[in-house]
């Protein structure tokens, strides 16, 4: 099949989530063709069967907000064309549902050709930004004009069918990990770097966004520190950092707290962890826990969105209503202190994540996308 993937191409969970899709479909046989405005961060290594298609926009003086929909449409339309695609696969609806969906209109009335369309939805272009009546009328008109609309968990689906006035059904589809990449043994050197007089190591990632709560974080870790030697590394970018770094300094943290910027190889980092935390507002699913329970790293989470479709309470780790710092902490506490319980608890983790392995959810996309491929396609 020929597939085209529009993304985003940060760091994100739905830009990660459709550049390891691409990677697996291309190394399955497929040809991938991604469509966006930089190369995905996540697109790091060549095959001859991914191709990558920058959308361009120009700067104009009448334009205070450059049209990046309408090059991104322009974009699709020309990627459909001449390299004769057989379906596209957006993700995250704003904008590029719509954008699809102008692509889609313009072949069928240039080529006589109807493109398949697929929509995943992966969060907060539904729960936040997609509920915006700024917004509202065209995300719930282009999503419904998709061929076919996925969810990456139960509760996001829900959550869809409540905000919106979807009029077809919708097919979750959980994100996935690749085990092969996560399973990693710890690297000694880098461990002892970290906790050189063997601490235990918990660990965050985000985008440092109000909605990860990451103050709840260092509120954790400092009730820690309280009755155990401890580092904390804090993974990830975004505008709560710099007021992150204050609190750590409030709270007489800082010393044990290591804030590291975005990283690309997470395999590496989360192999040294012990317990990840993840104390967000919501998360439709909540890739990050699924990636640190791949790598045997116990997920102390809030049981928000579609969290509880992944982290078993009290088996592959813990979970406490949204601000309950005082539960996770001693989630954490008691944890940390029993070192067969945690043994016993990251291989769980494990174990869990193996439901969601790349090789078992990639075929379920490949099902899907031949419902509405061209029988050519599939010769």
């Amino acid at each position: 099949m020929k597939i085209g993937i529009v993304c985003y191409p940060t760091y994100g969970g739905s830009g990660v989530l459709a550049t390891e899709l691409g990677k697996a479909l291309a190394d399955k046989g497929h040809q991938v063709h991604f469509i966006t405005y930089q190369q995905p961060v996540r697109l790091n290594e060549f095959n001859t069967n991914i191709f990558y298609h920058e959308v361009r926009v120009n700067s104009y003086p009448l334009f205070d907000y450059p049209p990046y929909e309408l090059a991104l449409a322009s974009m699709m339309v020309d990627v459909i064309i001449n390299h004769d695609l057989d379906l596209l696969h957006v993700h995250y609806a704003i904008p590029h549902a719509s954008a699809a969906y102008l692509a889609k209109q313009i072949v069928k009335q240039k080529k006589g050709r109807d493109v398949p369309v697929i929509t995943t939805l992966h969060g907060t272009d539904i729960t936040l930004v997609g509920k915006d009546k700024t917004y509202e009328p065209v995300v719930t008109f282009s999503i419904n004009e998709s061929d076919a609309i996925t969810a990456v968990s139960q509760n996001l689906k829900e959550e869809t069918f409540k905000y919106f006035q979807i009029t077809k059904d919708i097919e979750v589809i959980y994100n996935f990990v690749d085990l092969t990449r996560f399973s990693k043994k710890p690297i000694d050197a880098f461990r002892q770097v970290i906790a050189p007089k063997g601490e235990k190591i918990l660990m965050h990632a985000s985008n440092f966004r109000k909605v990860k709560r990451v103050g709840d974080v260092l509120k954790v870790f400092a009730a820690v520190r309280l009755r155990m030697p401890a580092k904390l590394l804090m993974v990830g970018d975004g505008p709560e950092r710099f007021a992150m770094e204050e609190l750590a300094r409030e709270l007489h943290i800082d010393e044990d707290v290591r804030f590291v910027g975005k990283q690309e190889q997470m395999e590496d980092i989360l192999a040294v962890s012990d317990v990840f935390l993840l104390p967000s507002e919501y998360e439709s699913f909540g890739l990050a826990a699924l990636e640190a329970m791949a790598a045997r790293s116990v997920v102390i989470s809030t049981n928000a969105g579609g969290l509880s479709e992944i982290n078993i309470q009290g088996e592959t780790g813990y979970m406490a209503d949204v601000g309950d710092v005082a539960a996770m902490s001693e989630y954490a506490i008691g944890l940390l202190s029993d070192d067969a319980k945690l043994e016993t608890m990251k291989e769980k983790a494990y174990e869990q994540a193996k439901r969601f392995d790349i090789h078992n959810i990639i075929p379920v996309y490949e099902k899907l996308y031949s419902r509405f491929c061209r029988l050519e396609c599939e010769a």
